[in-house]
């Protein structure tokens, strides 16, 4: 099974790289529904998951490319910080149901602006 799990991630790991999409586009819902785990697991999993590879070999590519602005980032990273640990306390009160057609709402939306947006 590992290996599922390696193909998984290297294909979230190429959409990542490339368009920035990986973990709620892609690894939650191939999580939810191809591996079984639930909203909140798939969620954890993806945000435990992200810490190394996004966060070093990613963004140094980005950044050696001159596309990665250090000041604005290190302060979103303040607030992410404390806004994904405001977000894993409260999740947890949340339905799984109740949380999958929120998340599904939010990308249909996402896609929905991206698609006729300017």
């Amino acid at each position: 099974m590992w290996y599922t799990y390696i193909a998984l991630g290297l294909g979230a790991g190429i959409a990542s790289g490339f368009l920035g999409i990986g973990g709620g586009s892609i690894l939650i819902p191939v999580l939810v529904y191809i591996f079984g785990l639930s909203q909140h697991q798939a969620q954890g999993t993806t945000l435990a998951l992200m810490i190394p590879p996004i966060g070093l070999l990613a963004a140094w590519k980005y950044y050696s490319h001159g596309n990665v602005k250090l000041n604005m980032a290190a302060f979103i990273c303040i607030g992410f910080l404390v806004g994904g640990l405001i977000g894993a306390i409260f999740v947890h009160k949340v339905p799984a149901p109740v949380l999958r057609k929120v998340f599904g709402i939010f990308l249909f939306l996402i896609s929905i602006k991206m698609i006729l947006g300017k």
